[in-house]
């Protein structure tokens, strides 16, 4: 998932960035336990380089209360990231990237496997990464780089994935979420329930896809599937004949108008679906939010074919060793903690460890975000403004309902280069 650098202000990750209100809920409520900090002689500082799919300002700060590590973020775009670990192994400490990542990163050398044993929290982390289930038992969908299949190494040094667990975990997982598309229900006035809706040509020139394209194929994948042209063995890993069969339906779509716009970062997302000017789209779930705290209606639409998923985790550099190392993992303890989980649970996201994210959020923020629950009192957009009054229902329902609704997980495909190749042929079309 691809998101701008900080320095031009726009990510997809923004309503992460900013100073979020419902996360000081969670600040001086006495929740976070166990990381008393000591001044030290020596300065405590981690590079991070990542997205923002997990960074924030609180977050960062109330790390650094809680145990004297400062955080200097570090943020590029995913396919910037993936280059500076192949280039510039020695520029970053922390590493926090996607699993569908990991195909090409792991084969690289440059990070280092973390140690499953000194991870406090590794057994209470969701099963949804150690066993491709939900916590109530749901299967969840695995098209794609699903977590769990590339969740292990074989050894410390090894450069090979683990069918079973091992002690070396790749990434230790942080966060996740199940994507939709979001639509304009004041403007459509109807129900939509099919990913084939963004080709309706009730909405042409009204409709847009995001242009990522190891994102934007999963989205493509899941509109052809639902229109019944085709049955694909695994959206995530197409062979060429079944990549020209999707660019050949949307190409043929976008000369007809279809398509509005082709979108790249969060704010275009917002401002397109803020303004009219599309209906339906490829959406995440915080630019929804955003959109709703603006005061106009905008949903994250359930679908029946289900929803097309990712997740994220951190490891470190291989040139990270000694007291830094400490300090990693130290960090990494730290963040599943609670504070962050609860952080980015209110943004609409999924935390690894739910325990002790539950712990830092009030009741009622957890039965409306978790359990599907109405609000039993207004909820707040991250800013503070009002997102939904007391009585509203989160989109999609519960954590088990979207978790386990999710039919197929952002991937590198074997032919990658191919599938590249022709969506930026579909784009200049």
């Amino acid at each position: 998932m691809t998101e701008t650098t900080k320095k031009t202000g726009v990510s997809r990750r923004t309503l992460l960035k900013g100073t979020a209100g419902l996360a000081g809920l969670a600040a001086g409520s006495g929740a976070i336990t166990g990381f008393p900090y000591v001044m030290s002689a020596e300065p405590k500082v981690l590079r991070y380089l990542g997205t923002a799919v997990n960074e924030g300002d609180d977050i960062s700060k109330q790390c650094l209360k809680d145990t004297g590590i400062k955080i200097e973020y570090i943020t590029a775009t995913t396919d910037d990231v993936t280059k500076r670990v192949m280039t510039q192994p020695n520029s970053f400490d922390v590493l926090d990237t996607e699993y569908f990542s990991l195909k090409k990163l792991v084969p690289s050398g440059n990070i280092l496997a973390l140690d499953a044993k000194k991870i406090k929290e590794f057994d209470n982390i969701t099963p949804v990464f150690t066993k491709g289930e939900t916590p109530g038992g749901k299967k969840i969908g695995g098209q794609g780089t699903a977590p769990w299949k590339v969740l292990y190494l074989e050894g410390k040094d090894s450069k090979t994935f683990s069918k079973t667990a091992t002690e070396f975990v790749t990434l230790i997982p942080t966060v996740y979420n199940a994507d939709t598309l979001g639509i304009r229900p004041d403007l459509i006035k109807r129900p939509i329930s099919s990913w084939s809706e963004l080709l309706n040509p009730e909405f042409k020139g009204k409709a847009s896809i995001l242009n990522i394209p190891s994102i934007g194929i999963m989205d493509a994948a899941m509109v052809v599937e639902a229109t019944g042209k085709y049955k694909y063995a695994d959206k995530g890993n197409m062979t060429k004949e079944e990549i020209d069969l999707t660019m050949k339906v949307m190409t043929e779509a976008k000369k007809a108008g279809q398509f509005r716009a082709f979108w790249k970062d969060f704010n275009e997302s917002v401002n397109l679906m803020a303004s009219g000017e599309t209906v339906i789209q490829s959406m995440w779930s915080p630019a929804v939010t955003k959109v709703r705290s603006m005061g106009i209606p905008c949903t994250f639409q359930p679908l029946k074919e289900g929803y097309r998923s990712w997740a994220s985790g951190f490891c470190v550099s291989k040139g990270v060793s000694g007291d830094k190392l400490d300090w990693a993992y130290e960090f990494v303890n730290w963040f599943l903690s609670g504070y962050a989980g609860a952080y980015l649970n209110r943004q609409g996201y999924y935390s690894a460890v739910l325990s002790t994210a539950k712990a830092n959020m009030e009741p009622y923020e957890w039965a409306y975000w978790m359990e599907g629950k109405p609000a039993e009192k207004d909820i707040k957009a991250p800013d503070g403004s009002l997102l939904e009054k007391a009585g509203a229902v989160r989109d999609g329902g519960s954590y088990e309902d979207r978790m386990g609704g999710v039919a197929c997980w952002n991937a590198v495909m074997d032919e990658n280069d191919y599938m590249v190749r022709k969506w930026n042929e579909f784009i200049a079309a």
